[in-house]
């Protein structure tokens, strides 16, 4: 009888002491579970680091912001380079972007578009005497909206702005090493000098758009281009429809 319950005892004690340490391994399990989230939500936090000029980095950490009249008119936006991203997602993937030729899409083409569709529009197409039929109103205004679209879509949409690779498998890859902004490129990726970043599919500067045309807004930027020609050669067939009937009426 002492046998048997110094043994009893004995189970009883191994049991209680197996059941003190489950807590403590629970709460270890809970702990590493908890870890991985929160290194998921410091990456979810983590913006991109975008391929911007090295010395335009250098000189924001020697002098500090960069004060000239886009710091003015873009003081909300988020500076990149000559890049001003006003509207981010989370990873700080630019949603609205303006290029560093904005003042002169601003003052010079989005005027010109529309002074002169305004012309036309109170000298020809909505005055009664011009004889022009009500219908072409109809095409007209729809085609000067689809070009005020196209241009905002080139302007404000992201041409392609590439983040900053550093890994030397990258190079192995058929990358290219580019100095001026610390990172591999892909082939069809170029540097450009107005803009200050890396832009995938680079092909130009367009000062009538405001922006560098890339990969991103190529698209845009062609329907821009063949909407403002359409809309050029419409104006002026009805121009030249109101001189001519002007000389018939005058014979």
């Amino acid at each position: 009888m002492e046998d048997y319950e110094v043994g009893t005892s004995l189970q009883s004690s191994e049991n209680s002491d197996h059941e003190k340490t489950l807590p403590a391994q629970t709460g270890n399990s809970e702990q590493e579970n908890e870890r991985p989230q929160s290194s998921t939500s410091c990456q979810r936090d983590q913006k991109k680091e975008f391929a911007v000029s090295t010395r335009w980095e250098r000189e924001v950490l020697e002098n500090g912001p960069i004060k000239d009249y886009h710091a003015y008119f873009c003081c909300c936006a988020r500076r990149v380079g000559n890049m001003f991203i006003m509207i981010e997602k989370g990873d700080g993937s630019p949603c609205v972007i303006a290029g560093p030729c904005w003042p002169f899409c601003m003052g010079v083409t989005v005027p010109l578009i529309l002074g002169i569709s305004a012309l036309v529009c109170i000298l020809i197409l909505f005055n009664d005497k011009s004889g022009v039929p009500q219908w072409v109103a109809y095409m007209y205004l729809p085609l000067l909206g689809l070009v005020m679209f196209a241009l905002f879509m080139v302007s404000c949409q992201d041409p392609g702005l590439m983040e900053r690779v550093t890994d030397g498998e990258a190079g192995e890859g058929g990358w290219f090493w580019n100095e001026q902004v610390g990172s591999f490129r892909p082939p069809g990726a170029l540097y450009c000098r107005e803009c200050e970043v890396l832009i995938e599919g680079y092909d130009h500067l367009c000062p009538w758009t405001g922006t560098g045309i890339g990969h991103g807004n190529m698209f845009a930027f062609k329907a821009f281009v063949v909407g403002v020609n359409v809309l050029c050669y419409f104006s002026i067939a009805l121009v030249c429809y109101i001189l001519l009937d002007g000389l018939i009426d005058g014979s």
